[in-house]
């Protein structure tokens, strides 16, 4: 039998990243177990539209756990209650009639609200831009494809490229940390041969950026890791601090 619920929602609203913000409470009926919890917000906005009021902002995009867009803090947990997910693919029936919900922004001074619970992340942008690629010319040399990698090296690149990017480490974290972020983008490239050449710049010029931008720093609580939706794990942190310490030894 199909589940259906009525809910209360707590709900961010702030002009921009200047203005101050405050909750806005709204009751929705009716609403399906099956309905996601962006489709959930879909129906609040038509239903304020129809009202004439200001709908909420929010961020979304593919809808299918992959580009990270869809970054909300639902009651105390970024992407909501359930482990391994995004936003999008959080789903009503994890709720009970008659629940209050409160939905916020990301909490980062890295990430300014733009307007209700939308976040600028261009910080995240500007980390990758410091190093998290591969530039150098390599010539005429075999396709990386034919380059023999261990499954266990591969395996573990592929666990850290999981990353999405999406900053529910930094929302989690009680410093606001990118450590997870930074250390799974190293850690994808740092892994490979292609990513070797550069591996010591690439780890002093992201932490860098990292601390630059206004990022907290980590202190191994494993918050990151328990809310991160694709479940990256923190020993990509240690690799990035040994990575960063050979480069400092280098120089």
């Amino acid at each position: 039998m199909e589940k259906i619920i009525n809910i209360t929602l707590k709900i961010w609203r702030q002009k921009g990243p200047k203005a101050k913000g405050n909750f806005e409470t709204f009751k929705l009926d009716g609403i399906s177990g099956d309905t996601s919890f962006l489709e959930m917000l879909d129906i609040l906005n038509e239903k304020l539209v129809n009202e004439g009021k200001e709908p909420v902002a929010f961020d979304n995009d593919c809808r299918e756990g992959i580009c990270g867009m869809c970054s909300l803090y639902i009651n105390g947990h970024p992407h909501g209650p359930d482990n391994l997910i995004t936003t999008c693919q959080l789903h009503m029936r994890h709720f009970n009639d008659g629940d209050t919900v409160t939905v916020e922004p990301w909490r980062s001074a890295a990430f300014p609200v733009i307007r209700d619970l939308m976040v600028d992340r261009y910080a995240f942008d500007k980390i990758i831009q410091a190093g998290g690629y591969v530039s150098v010319n390599t010539g005429g040399v075999p396709d990386a494809n034919a380059i023999p990698i261990s499954k266990k090296i591969a395996d573990e690149a592929m666990d850290a490229a999981s990353c999405i990017g999406c900053g529910a480490c930094v929302a989690a974290c009680k410093n606001g940390s990118a450590m997870l972020f930074v250390s799974a983008k190293v850690s994808q490239l740092a892994l490979l041969p292609q990513g070797k050449i550069e591996a010591k710049e690439r780890a002093e010029a992201m932490v860098a950026k990292m601390d630059e931008l206004g990022f907290g720093n980590c202190t191994n609580t494993r918050a990151c890791e328990q809310e991160c939706p694709k479940g990256v794990s923190i020993s990509n942190i240690a690799r990035l601090n040994r990575e960063f310490l050979k480069a400092k030894l280098a120089n």
